[in-house]
């Protein structure tokens, strides 16, 4: 049974967030970040969910965050059931820290139009897609309370004061170095981190690392075996990703653009997009999903989150 959506009573004294795939409970100082079946693409919520994708965000998130969590400090205190996060309730900073080890997405799509600049940063003449950047590149996105988040530029973001220079910069430190630390693990599985996203927030004054991690939701891989090859040939690279959800929207006639029509997705691709989130769960772990199957999902979350909200 899918987890399309939750309307849980965990406190008197709690607020509901329901973002594109999370629902999201605020609960005294802490955050109860529920991930649930639904998928996104083009900033659109796709009529169907995906089985068990909740549980391999929220177990993979959870797996990323204490491998990182030397790297840089961050939210995460607990998780008390296979779908479900607790964390430090933090002050959200509206900046999406977009790095892009690879020229691919909506780079790829910025640079075949003849614009090399994206962000504010020059990408090298002459590259070809799928191509590696000399060096990563920092492209960031400012979240839109409503509708797309927005392209935006280091300049743009110090001159509308966003961010103060010196905030801004440890945000910068601190995603080179999860990029690092990311592109480390997954070359270890097998795997290229070709681009990814984080968020940060102030926790008493600091800034943390917030929301997810790594995911198929948040990061593009390549299989590393054939890379190589598939670009001498100018072929398409193996992804392991989310990509391919979008690129089927894309063949089928919509990119979230006005007056599209967004499709249903069949069946038996919604099954293989589920084993694709479970191959990346063991390909980035190397242990063996356990499908946490619930004849009465919501009943399990709201009985394992009270257990723990008891505890505390």
């Amino acid at each position: 049974m899918e987890l399309k959506s939750t309307n849980f009573k965990f406190s008197e004294n709690q607020n509901l967030y329901k973002g594109k795939v999370r629902d999201v409970y605020e609960v005294d100082d802490r955050i109860i970040m529920v991930a649930t079946d639904r998928i996104s693409a083009f900033d659109h919520v796709l009529h169907e969910a995906i089985p068990y994708k909740g549980q391999v965000l929220n177990q993979l998130s959870e797996y990323f965050l204490k491998a990182t969590s030397e790297v840089v400090p961050n939210w995460l205190e607990a998780v008390p059931d296979p779908n479900v996060s607790v964390g430090k309730k933090c002050e959200p900073i509206r900046l999406e820290m977009v790095i892009r080890g690879y020229l691919v997405g909506h780079a790829w799509r910025t640079y075949k139009s003849g614009e090399k600049m994206i962000c504010g940063v020059k990408m090298p003449e002459g590259m070809k897609e799928f191509e590696k950047f000399p060096s990563p590149i920092i492209t960031p996105s400012f979240k839109a309370l409503e509708g797309h988040d927005e392209d935006i530029s280091r300049e743009e973001i110090l001159e509308q004061k966003l961010i103060s220079e010196e905030d801004y910069s440890i945000l910068e430190d601190y995603t080179y170095k999860l990029f690092e630390k990311g592109t480390e693990m997954a070359l270890e599985r097998g795997l290229l981190l070709v681009d990814t996203k984080y968020e940060f927030g102030y926790y008493n004054g600091e800034i943390i690392l917030i929301d997810e991690i790594h995911t198929p939701d948040s990061s593009r891989y390549f299989y590393s075996d054939g890379y190589e090859e598939k670009l001498k040939r100018g072929e398409a690279p193996v992804q392991l990703s989310k990509e391919f959800v979008r690129e089927w929207l894309m063949d089928h006639g919509f990119q979230g653009k006005e007056g599209q029509v967004l499709p249903s997705l069949p069946r038996d691709f919604v099954e293989l997009v589920s084993e694709r989130y479970i191959e990346l769960y063991e390909r980035m772990t190397g242990i063996q999903f356990a499908r946490a199957y619930s004849p009465n999902i919501k009943k399990r979350i709201e009985d394992n989150v009270l257990a723990y909200l008891q505890k505390k």
